[in-house]
């Protein structure tokens, strides 16, 4: 029997299908459509390795699964090109940064067809081509003309070292993340797309899609939408006005809080305490906003020696200065009520601050103060005229009461700030924007576009805040679009995210020059049904993409508001040490080492098996020798030659067969790649282990069904297979272009068993279920049936005990 060669049929079968263009993609308006779309990847390292693969062998095993399916299937690849990581390459390699992804581009295209992906690379696009960022800037005018982009001077982090902006995360105990050299905040003039102005429309649009719920909290969590009062305080003729969700307990603020940046400080503070209130403000300028706001860290703060009055009660209460307010959420100012606030209680408690309890609760109370914070709603106290209120009423009465007395309004407050677009960087697409001395800032004409990145030798930023394009006159010098006078073009480049908030019309015409995108290939694709990609993009690219997504649609340029209908986030494959991969610590696995001493068959089946999809897991090489050897086993068991001895098995392993079709496709639409192949296992397990017991005809059935259930998961052995033992010459001559095989419910054998269900370990029923069914599919059973729904009304499940076939035990509150 010849042996099994991955090395020498996966390069035959990979030339084959490119020569053949198997995955060259068309509007075949005859079949459904499906758009499968990886995150745009950053070029900006030398090669791939085994993690990345994790995201593109799923992708590809989907892609290739719906074609089999009847689907007409979209899965484009191309490249994020500009921006900082790219660009900080290729500073460290000494070279262009256009000649670094170019290297790095075609490493990383040849990795990819070494693994065997199924993209159509007549779609590739990259981000730094002039007929991409074109477009780029296209959409900005777009916004500045909608008046959701601005100029404004805001400060930010600055490494006096590194000559560059560092964004909030990049600094760390005061120092930049690169080099340790202490950072500084520096007032720049900079642009900013009004990404606020869509707050509601993008919190309130999450309820649209399929996403993971995480990362719709962290979306809800960023935007963080506030419904409260402006209440305003007095100090002399000064008004200080604080945002609070919790009017109903003003009567227990017993402090005032400013942000060591409010513009008051300076003004109210008293001359004993000014030297200690702005050493306090100089040493907040070197902490992040992250660490500002950590709720584990102690919290610090300085008397102003001033006092205010609460107009509610006219009373007069101390100012203080304290790092967790910050002048950027709210007003920068809060009124302190420690009797009903976790951090407020702990600030007052470090300074011996006056605790005063408003709220009781409606039932139980015992008034233990201020042993404990009691932050619910409940009934007010020590509060007036509102006493007795629920804070409910109470909440609606103080703002009445504020409102008609001038002394404040109601309001929607936003965590979000908008978007800083504008980078003092080279490499990134040039700001379509001009300064005339006459005119003002006039945005480039349209037909002018794109505005060029001229391919600078010194591009390393400088320590004046300005981008390295600031000193290229050729580029700087130009005329204004307005009068014709002399005028000087922007400077500063597009922050990379601007690139990736819209490739994804870009691939469905990606050769169309008279728009970014054609319209009507847009109605057919769009919006993109599946999107892969890691969880650390869940604040910035995809709420970036939201927001594109809502402008372009009110333009009425798209008929969908939504991009992305289905996102799933890959888990992380860590070295086997458990560490992260990391070219520093000399442990990163490559697809090209794997591939050569495996094979891309065996490495896309690990990746697949090695565990749930979303889960983080360590590479382990065993394990891919474990897929290698069940690689041979099914190589071998095809081409053997035994002859049968009986059918006594047949019937068995028809209806093993026909539930092994229905589970595997119903894993790889859910994602459950790695308990797919392990039924792929066990399937060819059972045929080698009766082999002796089944005819011919169902032996050979069973093979062929199996070579189409891989076929996704292993392209280039069932290619090979398919070619010998069941392919002809007809158009659809490849194991790919062939149909997923059907299962007939009639032959499939369901075991029903008798499951216990206990409530806090107290059985209070049975139900008869399928043998097989999964733990989810159990409790969405069990809370439908009427004899078990009385149990848990109002209650909330704390953890549920599942022993599959024998016991479900929930543990409620």
């Amino acid at each position: 029997m010849e042996k099994y060669d991955p090395q020498k049929i996966e390069s035959k079968w990979q030339k084959e299908w490119e020569e053949k263009k198997l995955y060259k993609t068309t509007q075949d308006k005859s079949k459904p459509k499906y758009y499968c779309l990886d995150f745009f990847p950053y070029p900006s390292g030398a090669s791939l390795s085994v993690g990345h693969c994790r995201n593109y062998v799923p992708t590809d095993v989907i892609s290739r699964y719906k074609r089999m399916k009847g689907f007409n299937v979209l899965h484009p690849m191309g490249w994020d090109a500009f921006g900082l990581p790219a660009e900080n390459d290729a500073i460290k390699k000494n070279i262009h940064p256009m000649d670094a992804i170019s290297q790095n581009v075609a490493n990383f295209k040849r990795q990819l067809r070494l693994i065997g992906t199924s993209y159509d690379w007549e779609r590739e696009i990259n981000s730094t081509d002039p007929s991409y960022y074109k477009w780029t800037q296209w959409l900005f005018l777009l916004l500045y003309k909608r008046g959701l982009a601005y100029q404004a001077v805001a400060q930010q982090w600055w490494c006096p070292s590194c000559k560059t902006v560092l964004a909030n995360e990049q600094v760390e105990d005061g120092k930049c993340w690169r080099c340790s050299s202490e950072v500084t905040k520096k007032g720049l003039k900079q642009w900013f797309f009004k990404i606020t102005a869509y707050a509601d429309r993008l919190l309130f649009d999450l309820d649209k899609i399929d996403w993971p719920e995480k990362i719709k909290l962290m979306q809800r969590n960023w935007i963080g939408r506030s419904e409260g009062l402006i209440i305003n305080f007095k100090i002399g003729s000064e008004i200080i006005p604080v945002f609070t969700t919790r009017p109903d307990t003003i009567f227990g603020a017993t402090f005032l809080v400013l942000a060591p940046e409010h513009p008051l400080v300076k003004k109210i503070v008293s001359s004993q305490q000014k030297a200690e209130v702005l050493r306090y403000t100089e040493a907040t300028k070197k902490k992040t906003e992250i660490d500002r706001l950590s709720e584990e860290r102690e919290k610090t703060g300085v008397f102003t020696g001033s006092y205010c009055i609460n107009l509610l009660n006219n009373k007069s209460i101390p100012i203080w200065v304290a790092d967790y307010v910050l002048l950027t959420y709210g007003t920068g100012a809060i009124m302190a009520v420690p009797a009903h606030d976790e951090r407020d209680f702990a600030f007052a408690k470090k300074f011996k601050l006056s605790i005063k309890e408003v709220i009781k609760p409606t039932k139980g109370y015992q008034s233990e103060f201020p042993a404990q914070v009691f932050t619910e709603k409940g009934k007010l106290i020590n509060s007036g005229t509102f006493n007795g209120l629920t804070s409910e009423q109470a909440s609606e009465k103080i703002a009445q009461t504020v409102e008609k007395n001038g002394w404040g309004h109601k309001k929607v407050q936003y965590k979000m700030r908008d978007w800083l677009i504008s980078r003092q960087r080279y490499w990134g697409a040039p700001i379509p924007m001009i300064h005339c001395e006459k005119c003002g800032t006039v945005p480039v004409a349209e037909k002018d576009l794109p505005v060029l990145l001229p391919r600078l030798t010194d591009f390393e930023p400088s320590g004046s805040g300005r981008s390295p394009l600031s000193r290229y006159p050729a580029f700087v010098e130009t005329a204004c679009p307005a009068c014709g006078g002399k005028a000087q073009r922007e400077t500063d480049t597009q922050d990379g995210f601007a690139c990736s908030s819209w490739y994804f019309l870009r691939f469905v015409s990606p050769h169309h020059e008279n728009f970014a995108f054609e319209k009507q290939a847009t109605k057919y694709w769009m919006p993109v049904d599946l999107y892969v990609g890691g969880a650390e993009h869940a604040v910035m690219h995809l709420l970036y993409a939201r927001f594109y997504t809502k402008v372009m649609y009110d333009a009425n340029l798209i008929s969908f508001d939504e991009p992305f209908t289905k996102l799933k986030n890959q888990g992380m494959i860590l070295a086997s040490n458990g560490r992260k991969m990391s070219k520093s610590l000399g442990n990163v696995v490559t697809p090209d080492e794997t591939v050569e001493k495996f094979g891309a068959d065996a490495l896309r089946m690990y990746e697949l098996f090695i565990g749930p999809f979303e889960q983080e897991i360590a590479w382990n090489d065993k394990g891919i020798r474990g897929t290698r050897r069940f690689l041979d086993k099914y190589w071998n068991s095809i081409f053997d030659t035994d002859k049968s001895a009986g059918d006594s098995q047949d019937r068995e392993i028809v209806s093993l067969k026909n539930k092994t079709v229905k589970k595997v496709g119903e894993d790889i639409e859910k994602f459950k790649f790695n308990t797919a192949v392990a039924t792929l296992m066990e399937f060819l397990n059972k045929i080698l282990g009766n082999k002796n017991n089944l005819s011919s005809k169902v032996k050979n059935d069973c093979r062929k069904t199996l070579t189409l259930m891989l076929a996704p998961i292993v392209p280039h052995i069932t290619e090979e297979v398919w070619q010998r033992k069941y392919g002809d010459k007809s158009l659809k001559w490849s194991v790919l272009q062939q149909n997923w095989p059907s299962y007939n419910d009639k032959l499939i054998q369901n075991e029903v068993i008798t499951l216990v269900v206990q409530i806090n370990g107290k059985t209070r029923g049975t139900i008869a279920i399928e043998k097989n069914t999964e733990q989810d599919e159990a409790q969405k059973i069990i809370l439908a049936d009427n004899k078990f729904r009385k149990y848990f009304d109002r209650r909330k499940i704390k953890k549920i005990i599942f022993v599959p076939g024998r016991i479900i035990n929930f543990l409620l509150l």
